[in-house]
Formats: C-alpha cells, structure tokens, sequence
C-alpha cells in the first residue's frame, strides 16, 4: 500500500481533479466578471444543457446525432418500473452490455453487464437514471478534442489520447493477479477486478486479455498523446460530422474505432461519448507529460472556451 501511495504522489496523473484545475479558478472568476454573469459557460454549447458542465444527460446529447454514429442506447428512468427481459427483447439487445449513469463524471458508474441479475444489481446501486448501450465491438479508442468557433464551417482538433487499455498477456505460469502486481497502474485496479474476474486464473502463453473494456483513466487505462495522428483529412472528416450539430463548438469526443485510416475517412467507428464544457485535453494525462506542460495545455484550451463564449455574445 505505501508503494502505492508514493506512486500516486509523484505521479501527477492521479492528483485530485480541484488542485489539477486550481489554476483555472481564477480564470473562470474574470470570465463571470467580463460577461456578467456566473452561467457564462453555457454559451460553450448552446445545443447542451448548461453547455455541458454539468447535468448534461448522455442520451440528450446522443439524440443530436444520426443514429449511426453512435452505438445503440436506451435510457432508464429510475422513476419509472421496469421489465428488462422486455425492453432488452424489443430493442434486440444481447449481453454482454455496457451501462453508465445518464449524467456521469470521469467514468464513474461505468460496467460491463453479463446477465440479468447483473442488470438489476446495477439499477438498485444506481438509483439514478442510467444508459444500457450496446458494446462496440471495434478494438481502439481515442479521445479527441474538437473546437470550432461559432459561424465558422472549419475547425481545429486541438488534441488527440490514445487509450492504453488494461491488458495482460499470459506466460502459463503466473496468474492475472501476479502480472497486476507489476504495474503500479494495473494494481490499483484489483479491489474492483477482485469481484468481476477470477484473479487466479493462469493464462496460457501468449493469450492477451482486456481486464476492462472501457477507456476510462481511472479503470487503469494508460492516457497518451496522440497529437501525431492529428491530420487534415481527420478535421475535415469531423467538420462535417459535427457541423450536423447546430450550436456545439468546444468538447471532447470519446470515439471507438477499427483501423486509422478508416477513421480518417469517416469509416468504422462509433462516437462513445460527447462532453461539453467540462471536457479536459486529456493528453495531458500521458505519463512523460509534466504537470507545467499539462497547466499550458489546460489554459490553451481554456482561452479557446473564451473565444467561443466571446463569439457567441456578438
């Protein structure tokens, strides 16, 4: 365990989120000041609720995209009684399932859903309104930042995470929990694996396995940045993806995808996830990235948001 703590205070990445951001308070103080008001940030994202900061439900958003680009998802009301043989039949849903809490943060309340029984444990510990989506099949993840300027038809991909999952790969002699105590990463995660997984189980040489399906930071996916794959074809092909939607400027998309350069083109993958206002450039994250380079990075997008708010007042 002080092995653990000493990784997580001289690795910056798993700094509490307020003292990362501290910095910003004063700049979002100036900003209520400049534009007179302490709702400022909802002219982000005119087309989100409270631009994306916060109470912004998932399936509201989903619903300002064509039904392709997005994986398959239902919305549960926690007010309203449920049959879910009967809403999995009629929406042709087979597990396993992925299910989120319809507002979220940072992946938290994230599963992967194997059965029924599952399903109802989740809703009991939820209680909240919550998705079930489908899970995408396509093996990569990236995070990419979008920000364009209102009235503009272009914009600008400011940043790019590649995600990193969780994955051991088996020798025949060691069990899975003997290859996550060698990753100071991985070995956080073995409270909540210790109850989904079998810890003790021996892989056979050479298996790979994915311990947690879902690119989320704080499930031990490695964050790392891709600003190298940043392309013109990539912003051409999301301006026209996301000129779709009328009033979204600035934000982050988690997208699920097979190959690069199908991406490039507009092909095979699936957009997991829009956030708004709160979205962090989480390349910042990528473990040789120092905490200044990640306070210039997060202040760079911060004057972006100001610029869009800026342009939405003319």
């Amino acid at each position: 365990m002080l092995r653990l703590w000493w990784h997580k205070i001289t690795n910056w990445e798993y700094w509490p989120a307020y003292l990362v951001y501290m910095p910003t308070f004063f700049f979002w103080l100036f900003c209520m000041i400049r534009f007179r008001t302490f709702y400022f940030f909802s002219k982000s994202n005119p087309a989100f609720k409270n631009g994306g900061l916060y109470d912004d439900g998932k399936k509201s958003i989903y619903d300002l995209l064509p039904a392709n680009l997005y994986p398959k998802t239902i919305l549960i009301s926690e007010s309203e009684p449920c049959d879910f043989h009967q809403i999995l039949q009629q929406n042709n849903f087979t597990f396993p399932l992925i299910v989120k809490p319809d507002v979220g943060l940072r992946g938290i309340g994230v599963k992967l859903i194997a059965d029924y029984e599952s399903l109802i444990t989740y809703r009991d510990f939820i209680k909240k309104d919550f998705l079930i989506q489908e899970q995408c099949k396509y093996p990569n993840e990236i995070g990419l930042f979008y920000c364009r300027m209102p009235g503009k038809a272009n914009g600008k991909i400011t940043g790019i995470t590649i995600k990193k999952f969780l994955k051991v790969k088996g020798d025949g002699l060691h069990t899975i929990h003997d290859f996550l105590l060698q990753n100071p990463r991985f070995e956080m995660q073995i409270p909540k694996l210790k109850s989904q997984i079998n810890l003790e189980e021996i892989l056979p040489l050479h298996e790979e396995r994915c311990l947690v399906p879902f690119g989320n930071h704080n499930r031990g996916t490695e964050f790392l940045d891709g600003h190298h794959l940043i392309t013109h074809q990539l912003e051409n092909t999301f301006d026209a993806i996301l000129n779709k939607i009328e009033g979204f400027y600035y934000g982050r998309l988690d997208i699920r995808y097979d190959n690069f350069d199908d991406l490039e083109s507009g092909k095979n993958f699936t957009i997991i996830e829009i956030n708004g206002a709160k979205s962090e450039p989480t390349h910042i994250y990528d473990p040789s990235h120092s905490f200044w380079y990640a306070q210039k990075e997060i202040f760079r997008h911060q004057r972006l948001f100001y610029r869009v708010i800026l342009e939405t007042y003319k």
